[in-house]
């Protein structure tokens, strides 16, 4: 778990909830979603992504989401999911998630989604900003 920690200097650690198995006794896939998305907002939170958003009016939106199952997680355990980023354009960029289970000390899922910023006022696309840009290139993995 260390080397996992070490790899993903921002993470989140996400309990897993009885609620999200589903008849094969195993997390729903579709729980996974809620998970990156989860990571998403506490690694935009950190790099300061929606305030942002709240005085500009730009930010980001997901166009695309996958997902790759790896191993079945169960209750109880908790979670650490750690984003990464990759495939900088002036528009978008690509998030990497890696959730990794306590309870077997091993990888479960990969992930990632497209995020590209637009601007809510005008409804268009919008370029990344000089600081998020900056952010961005901190964890990223080109």
């Amino acid at each position: 778990m260390q080397s996992f920690i070490e790899q993903h200097p921002i993470h989140t650690k996400i309990n897993v909830a009885w609620g999200e198995m589903d008849a094969l006794q195993h997390v729903n896939n579709v729980v996974y979603f809620r998970y990156f998305e989860t990571a998403r907002i506490d690694f935009f939170n950190q790099i300061n992504l929606l305030e942002d958003l709240q005085k500009t009016g730009v930010g980001p939106v997901i166009s695309e989401n996958n997902a790759r199952y790896k191993r079945p997680v169960t209750f109880p355990d908790t979670v650490l999911v750690g984003v990464t980023i990759s495939d900088i354009q002036a528009d978008r960029f690509m998030m990497h998630y890696n959730v990794f289970s306590q309870a077997q000390n091993a990888l479960t899922t990969i992930g990632s989604s497209q995020v590209v910023m637009f601007n809510f006022k005008t409804g268009k696309k919008a370029n990344l900003s000089e600081p998020l840009l900056a952010a961005l290139k901190t964890y990223s993995q080109n």
